[in-house]
């Protein structure tokens, strides 16, 4: 599934969760963080709020873009986990988020893990050595 939204002055903060009954994994995966039209020149900062393993909240900047210097930044598929948050921390934007959004149900992932399992059952061929 794809992911979009857009962070503004109006509009500073997006969360995205799922359900917490729901009992698949769920990956974030941010892609593109962009200055979108009508941006000033001025810095704005991007944040991902979420929790570290002590379930504190922790906040990490991941893009600082300028109209004039860097108006896009590709995150090559940031993984996150959720309940995460995307903060405009500095600057009045629009900032564009883009990514992707995959569920793994629980039977998918158990699939997994015997195709895995074959593979590993399989006979590797010897090594030979080296004709000099």
């Amino acid at each position: 599934l794809l992911l979009g939204c857009e962070l503004t002055a109006s509009t500073k903060s997006y969360t995205f969760q799922v359900d917490e009954e729901d009992d698949s994994d769920h990956i974030l995966a941010l892609s593109v963080v962009c200055l979108t039209d009508g941006a000033k020149d001025e810095c704005n900062v991007v944040e991902v709020v979420g929790r570290n393993h002590e379930n504190q909240e922790i906040a990490v900047p991941v893009a600082n873009l300028k109209l004039s210097c860097q108006p896009l930044l590709s995150l090559d598929n940031f993984k996150l986990q959720p309940p995460v948050t995307f903060r405009l921390a500095a600057g009045s934007g629009p900032v564009h988020l883009a990514g992707w959004h995959r569920i793994m149900h629980r039977e998918d992932a158990s699939l997994e893990d015997d195709d895995l399992s074959e593979e590993d059952e399989e006979e590797l061929p010897p090594i030979m050595p080296a004709k000099k």
